[in-house]
This record gives C-alpha cells, sequence and structure tokens, in this order.
C-alpha cells in the first residue's frame, strides 16, 4: 500500500512508471563493467494534499558530485535580489537556510545585506530552504521542522522546480531516487495552512523551465500574483491525475525521439557525444536504452566525475576538454539551462562544425 509522504493518505493514483532505473547519483568508474543494480522509478499522486511523490526508494544516496552551473548561481542572486524587493530582508534579522544538494546556496547573499545566521536550534526571522525539502523522505516532518524555526512574525520562503512546468514540458525525468515530492503550488499552499502557515506571494524564475520561490507567513492572504499563479497551475493540471498522468506519454516519446535520433546519426556517419552527467540524463539514456555505441561519450565540467561512467547506459564521462578533442557532429545537451552556458565555455564545438542540440527538443521536433 502507498502512503503519502505529507498526510499519509492511501488514496491516489500512479501518474508516472519510468520502469527499472540505476540510482542515478552513482557514477561507477568507467573501468567497472556493472551490471548496475536496478530499481522501481514511480510518482504516485495523493488524492488528499495532491502531491506529487516518488513511490519508493530502495537506493543509499552518494555524496554529490556535480559542478555548481552558472545558471544556478545567477538564480540564487535574482531570488535575494527579488526578496529584498518585496522588502523581505532586514538588516539584522536572524537567518536559517536549508540547503539543496545541488548547490546554489544563499546565505552568503543574505549576510552580505546585513541578516545574520541563526545559531544552533535557534529561532529565525527568515527561514529559507532552496530546492532542499524535496530531498526530505518524510515531508511531514520535514516541513514542521522549518515551520517551528521560525521565530514570532517569521517569513518561510521554499524554491521549488514547479509540478506544474513539469507536466508542461514534458519533464518526466525530474523523477529520480532521492527526490521525494513535486510541489505544485496549490498543493504547497495546502501543506502549509495544514501547519498553521499562509503563503502569501510567489515570485517566478526561468531556472529548470519554471522554478518558484513561495513566501508564507503566520496570517496573511494571498496577493494577486499569487492567486494568478495558483488559477494557472490548476488549469495546467498540476492538481489533477488524469493530467499528471500525461508524463507516462512524455515518457516514451522523449525516449524514443532520443534513441531515434541517435541511430539516424549512427547511419549518417556522424560523431554523437552528450553534455551533463545529470540525474534527468541517467533517465532518459536508461530508458530510450541508449550506450555507448550510440552515444561516445558525456562531457561534465565536475572534475569528480572525469573517468567514471553513466549509471546503468555506461556511456563515459569526460571533462570538457575531452569532449571539444573529440569533435563530435552533434552535441546531446541534457540541461537545457546551461545552453548559453556551455556555447560560451566550449567555442570549439561550433568552430568545428558540431551541433548543440538539446535533448528536450528533440520529441518537439517529431
Amino acid at each position: 500500500m502507498i502512503r503519502c509522504r505529507f498526510c499519509g493518505s492511501d488514496q491516489g493514483a500512479l501518474v508516472l512508471d519510468a520502469g527499472l532505473q540505476p540510482a542515478s547519483d552513482l557514477f561507477p568508474p568507467a573501468s567497472d563493467p556493472g551490471p548496475d543494480e536496478l530499481h522501481p522509478l514511480r510518482m504516485w499522486m495523493c488524492a488528499g494534499c495532491s502531491l506529487a511523490q516518488l513511490v519508493e526508494d530502495p537506493t543509499v544516496p552518494e555524496e554529490p558530485r556535480g559542478q555548481e552551473p552558472e545558471a544556478l548561481l545567477r538564480q540564487a542572486a535574482d531570488a535575494v535580489d527579488s526578496l529584498a524587493a518585496a522588502g523581505l530582508l532586514t538588516s539584522g534579522s536572524r537567518v536559517l537556510e536549508y540547503t539543496s544538494p545541488h548547490g546554489g546556496d544563499w546565505l552568503h547573499l543574505l549576510t552580505a545585506r546585513g541578516l545574520v545566521p541563526a545559531g544552533p536550534g535557534e529561532k529565525a526571522d527568515l527561514v529559507v530552504d532552496n530546492i532542499g525539502l524535496m530531498h526530505e523522505p518524510d515531508q511531514a516532518t520535514a516541513l514542521r521542522e522549518r515551520v517551528d524555526r521560525l521565530a514570532p512574525g517569521g517569513t518561510l520562503v521554499l524554491q521549488y522546480h514547479s509540478f506544474a512546468t513539469i507536466l508542461e514540458h514534458g519533464q518526466w525525468n525530474a523523477l529520480r531516487h532521492g527526490h521525494y515530492a513535486y510541489y505544485s503550488t496549490p498543493a504547497l499552499v495546502g501543506m502549509l495552512s495544514s501547519l498553521g502557515l499562509s503563503a502569501v506571494t510567489a515570485f517566478r524564475f526561468p531556472l529548470y523551465g519554471g522554478t518558484v520561490l513561495l513566501v508564507a507567513t503566520l496570517g496573511g492572504s494571498p496577493d494577486a500574483r499569487l492567486d494568478r499563479l495558483l488559477a494557472e497551475e490548476i488549469e495546467a493540471g498540476a492538481v489533477d491525475p488524469r493530467a499528471a498522468s500525461l508524463l507516462q506519454r512524455d515518457c516514451s516519446a522523449t525516449s524514443e525521439a532520443l534513441a531515434t535520433f541517435l541511430a539516424a546519426e549512427r547511419t549518417a556517419g556522424r560523431r554523437v557525444a552528450g553534455y551533463s552527467a545529470a540525474s534527468r540524463a541517467v533517465a532518459l539514456l536508461c530508458r530510450a536504452v541508449v550506450g555507448p555505441d550510440l552515444l561516445e561519450l558525456i562531457g561534465d565540467a565536475s572534475p569528480a566525475k572525469a573517468g567514471r561512467r553513466m549509471p546503468g547506459s555506461a556511456v563515459p564521462i569526460v571533462a570538457p576538454a575531452e569532449l571539444v578533442d573529440a569533435k563530435p557532429d552533434s552535441v546531446i545537451l541534457f540541461v537545457p539551462d546551461l545552453l548559453d552556458e556551455v556555447r560560451r565555455a566550449m567555442p570549439e564545438i561550433e568552430a568545428n562544425g558540431g551541433t548543440w542540440v538539446v535533448a528536450e527538443d528533440l520529441a518537439r521536433a517529431r
């Protein structure tokens, strides 16, 4: 029986089954022949609180190996600027940040504006969670902990990759082991309300195709900006299991499009590489049944990933310089947010006649 990670309800619907997948944060040495252990990867939507969530996770988290991209650093600065412009940052107030394994920490930006880090166990005037909450298996306990750390009159700020965005762009491979919850704004507003907090406003950013910064306080009511966002996400089907189940269609479409593209490139005698050994690439490559015969290598800026391979698909991971030296005809980019950054960092790809291809665009082009 499946029970909701927040409200405990056993009523809901399975909306996505991505099949058997390896742990997406475990990158074996390139010399390790495998096979890699595979586990079910499924998403369920609760009928009680509408939270979309990971069903099971038998994997053991590895230490993060990612390199913090420019896009995440810009997002952190933009988010703090938005909070300051809204009058939510007061010099001398205490701040507590729940960080994300993905990076983009805000504390140094907040202290630069005069806020003071809260001490261990100390209540904070501002509690910030930057894409950290989704990594907690027990959503009820984790959200309650953040609420309980608020000082009287305090403000809780939560940043998350919107589930409405995931639906709109067919980002089924945002689902991964270790990511336990996928928040629509209506669902998260309801979760906060059940713990005594009122969501009052929200900011939207382009990171990951659509990221939301939700602000909640004790008392208050939603402003026009938050009302619009709630209405838009409801209209987009973000709390409708029938709409969410369309992710299964997207899963098939994007994986088939990638496999078709790579097979055609091989037939034409063209060399294809990838860029960004991200978790979303792990699921996509495994679902598309892609190996080194179709995708020669994947470049990644993280020194810790160089000399390793992708789990499941066994595609080698190399440093950006080695990717450039390979002179591929096409480079599949698995994280669209990085396009401008990688084109600047590796102009040689295009100078050598290569083309950047965003993985998510392949299905749309069919």
